[in-house]
């Protein structure tokens, strides 16, 4: 059995672990409401009956969070459908899943519930410790095989950290205990550019004990693109990205919580997850040609270039880009103009919802900005 001792601070929790984390869930005081929203036709002690007798991560993730993800899509989407999985299971071998981020906690949570649906073995997931803000939350995802990916610290710290979560994801790969998912970038996508960060590679790269294209080939990197007919969170991601012109935005306390609900109880229309194919011995050793960090930025190309590719655009997106533009060029085609009449609206209904003093044609903006940022980065 591999030895994981070393890496206690960001690991994910062990069954023995996760079955006491669900037992404290189960009498935490929100969980009759959270019963309640999720499982309205149930008893509202059901969901807490349920945690208390768990006795693996497995259990949990195959009895009730299959079950909490069905409840959110039926309550908030026009459906999910996934395309290219064995993508995830070549040969049976574990993956590195590099993906776009769009929402804090659906994209790993419907990565999951795709995986799960297609016979393919849970992926343990790289999770920011920002977002461990109390017992339950940190209780939930550390019991859905989070890896803690330490923010906040030092430059010092941050390499060292880097360093082990490096070692950590490698290990877990290579020796078979797991595959690993990774968002392309720290925090969530805001403005509907999807760009992989070259530091990410380099972390990637860190525990390698071959050559660039030894290290590269066998963590298996395969990437993928979640897209959401409404973008989660839209109308915040709007105000911060508005905000952050003026000067650093800072977040308020528990404002990473409220995007979280936010993004699980908004309205999410259609919802597609396209599994691309995994980075080629050829990329790869085309990409260990190169010197120093150009072989980094051959590699997010490739990688960029997939996400992009795999994106699935929806007529939300079309729209966005012509209200940007100011143009008609996809009306007939891919929306009508009784659509158009309609996105606007929900444009106006969404903004409305935000502070009085933020200007609002700027807000309207980058909010059009947003959906209309995939088509223009084709």
């Amino acid at each position: 059995m591999t030895d994981f001792s070393e890496f206690e601070d960001i690991r994910p929790y062990s069954d023995e672990e996760a079955v006491e984390a669900l037992k404290r869930v189960s009498r935490h005081p929100f969980l009759p409401m959270i019963s309640k929203y999720l499982f309205p036709n149930n008893s509202v002690d059901s969901l807490a009956k349920l945690l208390r007798n768990m006795h693996s991560i497995d259990e949990f993730q195959r009895v009730v969070m299959v079950d909490v993800v069905h409840a959110v899509l039926a309550k908030t989407s026009e459906g999910y459908t996934f395309n290219g999985m064995s993508n995830l299971n070549k040969k049976g071998k574990k993956v590195l899943a590099v993906s776009n981020h769009r929402d804090i906690v659906l994209d790993p949570a419907l990565i999951l519930y795709a995986m799960h649906d297609s016979g393919i073995p849970f992926a343990e997931l790289c999770v920011g410790s920002n977002l461990l803000q109390n017992s339950l939350i940190e209780d939930l995802m550390k019991s859905n095989r989070m890896i803690k990916v330490i923010r906040g610290i030092s430059a010092r710290q941050m390499y060292l950290n880097s360093q082990t979560l490096s070692k950590y994801i490698r290990q877990t790969i290579t020796s078979g205990t797991a595959s690993v998912w990774v968002a392309q970038k720290e925090g969530r996508t805001k403005n509907g550019l999807d760009k992989t960060e070259q530091g990410l590679l380099k972390m990637f790269d860190m525990s390698g004990e071959g050559s660039f294209e030894e290290n590269s080939k066998e963590l298996n990197i395969v990437p993928l693109s979640i897209s959401y007919e409404y973008e989660p969170c839209d109308s915040r991601k709007a105000r911060e990205l508005l905000l952050s012109q003026s000067g650093p935005y800072v977040k308020k306390p528990k404002e990473d919580l409220h995007s979280i609900l936010t993004g699980i109880r908004q309205h999410k229309g259609h919802i597609h997850l396209e599994v691309g194919k995994p980075l080629s011995d050829a990329e790869i050793a085309e990409a260990a040609k190169q010197s120093g960090n150009d072989r980094y930025q051959y590699l997010r190309g490739v990688l960029d270039q997939r996400i992009r590719g795999g994106y699935k655009l929806w007529k939300t997106n079309y729209m966005g880009y012509d209200l940007m533009h100011g143009t008609h060029e996809f009306l007939g085609v891919k929306y009508l103009p009784e659509d158009i009449e309609q996105f606007k609206a929900y444009t106006e209904h969404k903004l409305a919802k935000l502070e009085r003093r933020l200007k609002r044609d700027a807000l309207r903006d980058i909010f059009w900005h947003i959906y209309g940022n995939p088509v223009e980065q084709l």
